[in-house]
């Protein structure tokens, strides 16, 4: 009985801890889009009072410059968020384990 309410308590502080990643990540999420708008338009309405148009003001590399690193950043924390990791999945760590153990046991059998 003791240890089902310690799985029990495992799972509730897994859960406890997704939920604040999640909300760590929305809020990021939110100041993003917050912060990059108000940006972006100070950026626009300068440009445009110094003489640009605003397709020239709009469409230009320092415009975008901040939204584009910053969502770099942003695609990450949601990658860890959301446990997406193309590169070494729990497949890829499995496949990894296998052939460590198989091959210390082919060079155990060396010495027997």
């Amino acid at each position: 009985m003791e240890i089902n309410e310690f799985e029990q308590n495992e799972k509730l502080a897994r859960a406890k801890k997704q939920v604040k990643e999640l909300k760590g990540f929305y809020i990021h999420l939110f100041v993003y889009i917050l912060v990059n708008l108000f940006i972006m338009s100070l950026t626009v309405m300068a440009r445009m009072n110094s003489g640009e148009s605003f397709n020239e003001a709009f469409f230009n590399f320092g415009t975008f410059s901040t939204p584009f690193f910053w969502g770099i950043g942003l695609a990450f924390h949601g990658a860890r968020v959301y446990h997406f990791n193309p590169f070494f999945s729990k497949d890829w760590e499995e496949r990894q384990i296998r052939k460590f153990v198989e091959q210390e046991q082919k060079e155990a059998d060396k010495f027997r």
